[in-house]
């Protein structure tokens, strides 16, 4: 058994005792009062999950495991000084609530590179049954489910163990799909946007370095780049949807593939992590109809908007929770502004940034006019020449791997059961309101 797992048993028996205790203890004590409005808008605010890794709070941002995004870039171990943090490191603090040392890091990244070997040729032969034209989601998603033939918890499960010991194929597990998708990504993207020109791992770099030298870039910039996305994208607390549906699949006792496969089926749609497409193409769209690579203030004041009164969204501002600018847009405006301070697409989203809050503001209907994470991060790969839109959403999702796979692996040493709400019919509802046809 390796150390880690080693840890996580010392850590987590004692906190599943807790949970059994304020089950059986506790079980009838009133938490929280609901609002219909809550139930009616897609149950925001109530707090009806167990998650140990983030929280998100509306004015502060988010916090992984109480260190603010700006904390992670200072204490985290990194290749450079000068550098950004490794995913690793967010990793192992997210599983286990300690700030890592180097060697900590070293091991999981050892960890993932021998890992990363097991993919087996069947995976690859499903991503090339589909047509090289299938969006990058349809491929990721597919490989991960094609991935499942090697899930260690089936294969514990089957064979008979303790429920309590559940957690320990599960570790296995999400270390195994962890160490695989950056492969799985890179291959989905040298296939579709590079004829199927594939580059191999290389087992000496970290895992999200080695995830951009297998997608054919190199450079000290964009391996900095690509580990700080992975530690930006990696959690969002427990109730997004990405989050939310693994967690729940994972509730019945499916195995990790499965799981994270319905959190990547979430993470797929425009209200979430394909957010990051449609901004880019809104921008590309302003530019196209205003007729200017370099749209002025004034211009993009008026393109805003006439999106507007057309009864659409601004893509890339506006968030569920938060109600101020998202701190993952301004790490990235920060890591914009010391590298690519004259990019063209990064003034272009600094300028978007001084104009729409305000006017989303004036429509009085906005709680959170701010930008969120989505309204730099596609500016900021084409910026490195990742001009391939449709792969920004696969990057996120390898990314989002980290965060819901730990909550994955705590939801089975907490032995959390299935989850399983209530509903109503419309009439119980309107009953309760006093409404009558």
């Amino acid at each position: 058994m390796d150390y880690i797992k080693q840890r996580l048993i010392e850590i987590g028996h004692p906190k599943a005792d807790i949970v059994r205790k304020l089950t059986k203890e506790h079980g009838d004590k009133v938490i929280q009062d609901v609002k219909m409005g809550q139930v009616m808008t897609g149950m925001k605010g109530v707090v009806s999950l167990l998650t140990c890794t983030s929280k998100l709070d509306p004015e502060e941002g988010i916090r992984f495991r109480g260190y603010s995004i700006p904390e992670l870039r200072e204490k985290l171990p990194k290749i450079h000084d000068d550098g950004e943090p490794l995913p690793e490191g967010l990793f192992f603090l997210m599983l286990l609530g300690e700030m890592p040392t180097k060697d900590d890091v070293n091991f999981i990244s050892n960890q993932w590179a021998q890992r990363g070997h097991g993919i087996p040729p069947h995976v690859f032969d499903v991503i090339n049954a589909l047509p090289k034209d299938a969006h990058p989601m349809i491929q990721f998603n597919t490989a991960i489910l094609a991935m499942s033939t090697e899930s260690q918890f089936r294969k514990a499960y089957l064979a008979g163990m303790d429920k309590k010991d559940y957690w320990g194929p599960t570790y296995e597990g999400v270390m195994d799909l962890i160490s695989r998708l950056p492969i799985i990504a890179a291959y989905i993207y040298r296939r579709v946007f590079f004829d199927g020109k594939y580059i191999d791992p290389d087992p000496s770099l970290d895992w999200a370095g080695n995830l951009a030298h297998m997608m054919g870039y190199d450079s000290e910039e964009i391996k900095r780049l690509m580990r700080l996305y992975m530690v930006i994208h990696a959690d969002h607390e427990g109730g997004n949807v990405s989050a939310h549906a693994t967690h729940l699949v994972g509730s019945v006792l499916s195995n990790p593939y499965y799981s994270f496969s319905a959190g990547m089926n979430g993470l797929a749609g425009p209200l979430h992590g394909m957010a990051n497409q449609d901004v880019m193409h809104w921008i590309n769209k302003m530019k196209r109809e205003i007729g200017a690579e370099e749209p002025s203030k004034e211009q993009i004041q008026e393109y805003a908007k006439k999106t507007i009164e057309k009864g659409q969204v601004i893509p890339g501002y506006g968030h569920a929770v938060l109600r101020k600018t998202d701190p993952r847009f301004l790490v990235q405006l920060d890591f914009a502004r010391k590298y690519l301070p004259n990019a063209p697409y990064i003034k272009l989203v600094s300028n978007i940034y001084e104009v729409v809050p305000e006017i989303l503001l004036s429509t009085g209907k906005v709680k959170n006019p701010w930008p969120n994470v989505d309204a730099i991060s596609g500016a900021l790969l084409t910026s490195y020449g990742i001009t391939e839109f449709p792969i920004y959403t696969v990057l996120f999702g390898v990314s989002r791997a980290l965060g819901v796979l730990t909550q994955l692996v705590w939801d089975r040493l907490y032995g959390l059961p299935i989850e399983r709400p209530k509903s109503q019919n419309l009439a119980w509802f309107m009953e309760k309101a006093g409404i009558t046809e």
